[in-house]
């Protein structure tokens, strides 16, 4: 690979706006406007890697007319260079000789921290970024990476994760970036800091209803960079975060990953410790435990938290882990767990108590109120769930908070015997109507 190659984040971004979430679904893709425009041309993922790497970064020119007819732009839009001609190759070089060290680094420390950084023109600048990564280290680059990433974990409980995941994934790509070149000490500190983005990117494929293997590819990414960190406390999170991202109709894995973040070679912190009884709670109840077994779980649970030794702080991407998981999410997240377990009643008791004194973010409102209204539904308060499904759906629609969403149709499912009804019906045309724009 060329000595300045550069990741490809626009092209990146591009492809995943329009649905392609991994590069195998983008080549069939390619292939079917290839045949549609009668192009002999064909790529492989390999060929796709290349791109997205910086490897190869001007396409022929009939791969070249099936993108522009794929993507609706000039390949300049998708972050790929003509190449220039030798007395410009020579100009660009001699330029780059004689930039001053400071200038350099004041560049890429501007560049980084633009914020939120949430577009396509932000996204020219953390390519920039990447490349200049590699010439800084020390506690100002950390810094800057850390900001970073918590600005984007911040704005996808606001905004949603479709604006947020370039962004992550050229955050990553500066840290894996300035990584290869930094010294044994700071290498260890950028690999742990890599760990927690991509579990953040992990989390972000998920809630933009990625397939299964983009999402366990950054989960594997996160847990092999914990441990080349030394950071066993992240391995054992990520265990939790994969436990979280197991589907319902897989209850048995779901409870293997939860437990083992509590008792494989590793300490939690009490907080995630809390949190991964919980899930070990709900995956009880849908193996078919009894209410008392996920009762039990449920307590460890707020033992766990017991032993927190300070008031929950302001949840983070960076910071000390699960430091945001406080009681009312403990109690809301048991809700869950007692809907699991055919418990209606007492899960709406729950949520009706404690989602109105929690404080949540958007995203997590929208999940938590999609879970109240499934409950309310088996509880046999249709309308009261169709009143609570909209409000969850105006948190989620313009966001497209998927995780809120999908637990939205599982309500219109639920709700289908009482479509008749004024309130039923509205919601589920709304939800269809939002489903098909």
């Amino acid at each position: 690979m060329p000595e300045r190659a550069v990741a490809n984040w626009r092209f990146v971004a591009a492809r995943i706006k329009l649905g392609w979430h991994t590069q195998e679904a983008f080549v069939a893709a390619y292939e079917d406007r290839a045949r549609e425009l009668r192009e002999q041309a064909r790529i492989s993922v390999r060929q796709v890697r290349r791109w997205e790497s910086g490897e190869s970064t001007w396409p022929n020119r009939d791969a070249r007319r099936v993108l522009q007819a794929m993507f609706g732009c000039q390949l300049g839009g998708l972050g790929f260079a003509r190449p220039c001609r030798p007395a410009e190759r020579q100009a660009d070089e001699l330029g780059g000789q004689l930039e001053e060290y400071d200038v350099r680094r004041r560049k890429f420390l501007g560049l980084l921290g633009v914020a939120p950084m949430l577009d396509l023109e932000a996204l020219d600048h953390l390519t920039a970024a990447t490349r200049e990564a590699r010439h800084f280290g020390g506690p100002e680059l950390l810094g800057h990476l850390r900001t970073s990433l918590d600005e984007v974990a911040r704005t996808d409980g606001l905004t949603g994760p479709h604006e947020a995941l370039p962004t992550a994934l050229g955050i990553l790509a500066a840290v894996d970036a300035a990584a290869r070149a930094a010294e044994p000490a700071l290498r260890r500190e950028l690999l742990a800091l890599g760990s927690r983005g991509a579990e953040l990117v992990a989390w972000l494929h998920r809630d933009t209803g990625a397939p299964a293997r983009a999402i366990a590819y950054w989960h594997h990414q996160a847990k092999e960079w914990a441990t080349l960190a030394g950071d066993s406390a992240m391995h054992a999170y990520v265990l939790l975060r994969q436990a979280q991202a197991a589907d319902r109709t897989d209850a048995a894995r779901m409870l293997d990953l939860a437990r083992a973040a509590t008792d494989g070679p590793w300490a939690l912190p009490p907080r995630p410790r809390a949190e991964a009884f919980q899930q070990q709670a709900r995956a009880l109840a849908l193996t078919g435990a009894g209410v008392e077994v996920v009762a039990r779980a449920l307590d460890q649970a707020h033992t766990a938290l017991g032993l927190a030794d300070a008031a929950a702080g302001q949840a983070t991407c960076t910071g000390p882990l699960g430091d945001g998981y406080t009681g009312q999410r403990l109690m809301v997240q048991s809700a869950i767990c007692y809907r699991e377990a055919g418990r209606s009643e007492r899960a709406v008791e729950l949520f009706r108590r404690h989602l109105a004194a929690g404080a949540f973010a958007p995203r997590d409102r929208a999940f938590f109120t999609a879970q109240y209204s499934g409950a309310l539904v088996a509880a046999d308060e249709p309308e009261e769930a169709a009143c609570a499904a909209m409000e969850s759906l105006a948190l989620a629609a313009d966001a497209r908070f998927g995780q809120a969403l999908s637990e939205l149709h599982r309500t219109a499912n639920d709700l289908a015997p009482y479509a008749e009804r004024p309130a039923v019906r509205e919601f589920r045309q709304r939800l269809s109507e939002l489903t098909v724009a």
